[in-house]
């Protein structure tokens, strides 16, 4: 079995405590916002242990929700001036279109990429660049389907404005889905973000837009997969010549 590397002077982990370490890196942690709801199964199952369907079904669900709720750690690229996905999924548009009407950034097309998050997805949002949170602003709105068009501009949504280093404004919008009735984002206005940092959570089915500056070539496709924190959607600026 492949074993991570590890740095040198590392003491040497052996028996149970190599299994242990090997459990741990193959078994993502749990989101905080998690929690609830497997435990909510997990004392279902162990009251009515009893019964062998009560137990299982129990624990099923809750396995289901730790699945869903998982927090992979993910190690964002070091090139400068890259964005990377805010989320995983596959990509459902790579078009232009104006930024949410709410944040005021006006109505000329920027190049935007949507992703597209079933429940299958971890659905984590991290960071797409770093940079300061300028806006953080809750729009209430429908909950179609997240992969139809209309849901950037109709779907209860939560965007985020980030303003690089450099001077570069990214905006990353959290929709909700026909499923997704819950929008978490722990950024606040003022908050100092690092590439990849984990900021949000929407559950249960969704999509995540990025707007970037006019002019950014993109450089992904629709249909792609996406890693959240690590594949790359463009790079800005004079770091595209770099």
């Amino acid at each position: 079995m492949a074993r991570r590397p590890t740095p040198p002077g590392t003491p040497e982990r052996t028996g149970v405590g190599h299994v242990v370490d090997l459990v741990r890196n193959a078994i993502p942690p749990l989101h905080p916002a998690g929690l609830p709801f497997v435990a909510a199964p997990l004392a279902v199952a162990v009251v009515g242990g009893k019964r062998k369907w009560v137990r299982r079904t129990g624990l099923f669900a809750a396995a289901a929700c730790a699945t869903f709720f998982r927090h992979p750690r993910r190690v964002p690229p070091n090139r400068p001036g890259v964005v990377v996905a805010p989320a995983d999924g596959e990509i459902a548009l790579v078009d232009t279109a104006a930024p949410p009407a709410e944040l005021g950034l006006g109505d000329a097309p920027l190049p935007r990429v949507s992703i597209f998050l079933s429940v299958l997805d971890v659905h984590v949002q991290r960071t797409p660049v770093s940079g300061v949170v300028r806006t953080v602003l809750h729009q209430p709105g429908q909950f179609r389907s997240a992969d139809l068009p209309e849901a950037s501009s109709v779907n209860e949504r939560n965007s985020m404005v980030l303003l690089t280093p450099e001077g570069d404004q990214v905006v990353v919008v959290q929709i909700a889905g026909l499923l997704a009735r819950r929008i978490v984002c722990d950024a606040q206005v003022g908050d100092v973000l690092t590439i990849a940092d984990t900021y949000g959570l929407i559950r249960f089915g969704s999509r995540v837009d990025t707007y970037f500056p006019a002019g950014t070539e993109l450089l992904v496709q629709p249909g792609q997969r996406t890693i959240g924190g690590e594949t790359v959607l463009a790079v800005l600026g004079t770091s595209a010549d770099a």
